[in-house]
């Protein structure tokens, strides 16, 4: 019996992580594996990059604890979201692509926020006693934000596989584990990959 589409696609996906989870001493992939190896290559990028901004979400809102400061902040995401615009057009990448991403990557950050602070007002002594400097942590977001523009502008191609969902998945759950994620970071990484794979536009009705 000939494996379906789907299973083909697991199948797929299995074997890289495989691969990639036994080192460098394993067998290399077999040659049907290698474009899917490919995808996975130009995908984990944006799964660890997108981690790496999650984990300034407990510092952001350490850092607005206690101030006043509200979770939303529509002048900063709009300067964050019109620069992600502009070095995507400098990077050769899709603006809009570009920006739906990094709009989930914000949004994703918040819900982090706000669980925190919500956890932090029904238990006070586990809030934070140290407020970190927020101009310091925007500048590491900023960074992460210039780091996920140039892996969109590089994952076109792997963006628009077939097999992207089944290979990101691999990608962010292995970024997961290497991070030791709980629920609630591994909820918000998934909104925060939730565009990446992208949509052939099915064109006018």
């Amino acid at each position: 019996m000939r494996p379906t589409a789907y299973a083909r696609r697991l199948l797929l996906v299995g074997a890289i992580a495989a691969a990639l989870c036994a080192g460098p001493a394993a067998t290399a992939p077999a040659a049907g594996a290698r474009h899917g190896g490919d995808t996975f290559a130009r995908l984990r990028p944006l799964a660890d990059l997108s981690a790496r901004r999650l984990v300034t979400a407990e510092l952001v809102a350490a850092a607005k604890w206690g101030t006043g400061s509200p979770v939303d902040d529509p002048v900063r995401e709009k300067q964050v979201l019109d620069t992600a615009a502009r070095q995507a057009r400098e990077a050769g990448a899709d603006p809009g692509a570009t920006v739906r991403i990094l709009r989930d990557q914000i949004e994703a950050n918040k819900l982090v926020q706000r669980a925190l602070h919500r956890s932090w007002d029904a238990n006070p002594a586990g809030a934070p006693t140290d407020r970190p400097d927020l101009t310091e942590v925007r500048e590491e977001i900023n960074r992460v934000n210039a780091g996920l523009v140039h892996a969109i502008a590089g994952s076109v191609a792997a963006r628009a596989a077939p097999y992207c969902g089944g290979t990101l998945r691999a990608a962010q759950t292995l970024v997961q584990r290497d991070r030791h994620f709980d629920r609630l970071r591994t909820t918000a990484l998934t909104h925060a990959l939730r565009s990446v794979c992208s949509r052939p536009s099915a064109g006018p009705a």
